[in-house]
């Protein structure tokens, strides 16, 4: 951020003619004093600075153009309006800077049109609400369209020439009494109809983001639509994603951490909480080096889930802990190639059978605490906790892809009626190794070796 220049440079402005005529004029640095309504939508020319004061519209609010800086304001919208968006029909938008603002309504950034290029900073944002269901584009990819975000930065170019780079510093978005409806934090370049980026790039060098409340709105028992508390699409390439604040979601298929894109660490140190049903706490579709929730991840619901890896690479994920609860309500399950899996506490589940969306198709899951899908492998997994199933017709470890070693230093155990500690079959190896774990069902078998 560049120092604040003498008081002479600024011109202040505390109604909404003067704030209008300011504008107009292109003055290059505007210090809105108090509270200011009844304008029309602003547009701010090229280099202009704005900041102090609340900014009140009855419709959209700031338009940006190019080397603009808001700072230490306030803009106020309806929640289903775009409080801060771009002008796309400038080619580049230099640098556009966000320090210290809040918003009611959108933060919309996008690279469409004549949009090229540019850079975009924020450093500290809260969108108190935003409601985005109405949007109509939204990204399409493995089966369903995801909602925009209560702050989105998305490259919609189809050519991959183009770049827009990004660094983004503390975003919070809603309460516990407000969430977004919608996504929270959304970042995303141009993809395909199958979630593949194949145009225009973001370039994010960190997402850090401060306290999410997602709630997305969505209707019971639709297969085709989610949302995400922080969502990374495809066509961004992130190179540290930091969750520093706790991120819950609260509606039907909220995943709250999603990953289509391309990440090159992603740490998350505040709880990972879905209080919906078909949530997800996080889930992995694109590629990830090194994954680490140091803190526990807990779902609610029927067919929510702890940790999914359905599509694309990760090397290595670490967990603090995982809890579910709900019919369908799987901890851990695995559809592609794992090396290392370390979770330092405990791996829980607690349900039965449920529908549950899978790849945009509401199937029937049992709350399975680590499942390895056909196709799917784990090269190492370590669990310095216990891994339990609470459940009736369960099974607590159920393998049916690939499995190389598993330690569980708690043990292994089924509590329910007819629940099985652990299934084999698929591809295990015959070296593998589970005699160092403590392995019970209560009412069932212990181990149980099935065809694949």
């Amino acid at each position: 951020m560049a120092p604040a220049s003498a008081a002479a440079q600024w011109r202040k402005v505390s109604t909404a003619a003067e704030l209008m005529d300011a504008v107009r004029d292109g003055d290059p640095a505007i210090e809105v004093e108090g509270t200011v309504s009844g304008m029309p939508m602003l547009t701010l020319a090229p280099g202009v600075r704005l900041r102090g004061g609340t900014l009140e519209f009855g419709a959209r609010g700031i338009r940006l153009t190019r080397d603009n800086i808001l700072e230490n304001v306030t803009v106020r919208c309806p929640d289903h309006e775009v409080a801060i968006g771009n002008d796309t029909t400038v080619a580049d938008l230099g640098t556009l800077t966000l320090h210290r603002v809040r918003t009611r309504g959108q933060v919309l950034l996008l690279a469409e049109d004549a949009v090229y290029s540019g850079h975009v900073h924020v450093d500290t944002l809260l969108v108190e609400a935003a409601d985005l269901r109405g949007r109509a584009a939204r990204p399409h990819g493995f089966g369903v369209d995801a909602l925009q975000g209560a702050f989105t930065l998305w490259n919609r170019q189809p050519d991959p020439a183009v770049v827009i780079t990004a660094e983004l510093l503390d975003i919070a978005v809603g309460s516990a009494e407000t969430p977004a409806r919608g996504s929270g934090v959304f970042v995303g370049g141009h993809g395909d109809w199958a979630g593949v980026g194949d145009g225009g790039v973001t370039k994010v060098s960190v997402l850090r983001t401060g306290e999410i409340h997602a709630d997305g709105g969505i209707p019971p028992g639709t297969p085709d639509l989610i949302s995400g508390g922080v969502f990374v699409i495809s066509g961004a390439q992130v190179e540290k994603v930091h969750t520093a604040g706790a991120v819950t979601t609260y509606g039907q298929n909220d995943m709250v951490l999603d990953n289509w894109g391309q990440v090159v660490e992603w740490e998350s140190t505040a709880p990972v909480t879905s209080n919906g049903p078909s949530g997800i706490g996080f889930v992995n579709f694109g590629d990830i080096d090194h994954l680490d929730v140091r803190a526990p991840i807990a779902t609610h619901g029927v067919g929510a889930r702890g940790f999914n890896v359905y599509e694309g690479t990760l090397r290595h994920a670490q967990f603090d802990s995982i809890t579910t609860t709900g019919d369908g309500a799987v901890g851990v399950q695995v559809s592609k190639d794992l090396p290392v899996l370390d979770i330092r506490g405990d791996l829980v589940t607690s349900g039965g059978v449920g529908a549950s969306l899978v790849r945009g198709v509401q199937m029937n899951l049992a709350a399975t605490a680590l499942s390895i899908k056909p196709g799917g492998r784990i090269g190492r997994a370590t669990v310095g906790g216990k891994i339990a199933t609470r459940g009736d017709s369960l099974v607590t470890v159920d393998v049916d892809g690939e499995l190389d070693s598993l330690n569980a230093v708690g043990g292994i155990s089924a509590d329910g009626r007819s629940s099985d500690a652990v299934h084999l079959g698929g591809s295990v190896d015959a070296r593998l190794d589970l005699s160092a774990i403590s392995i019970t069902a209560a009412d069932g078998q212990a181990v149980v070796h099935t065809e694949g």
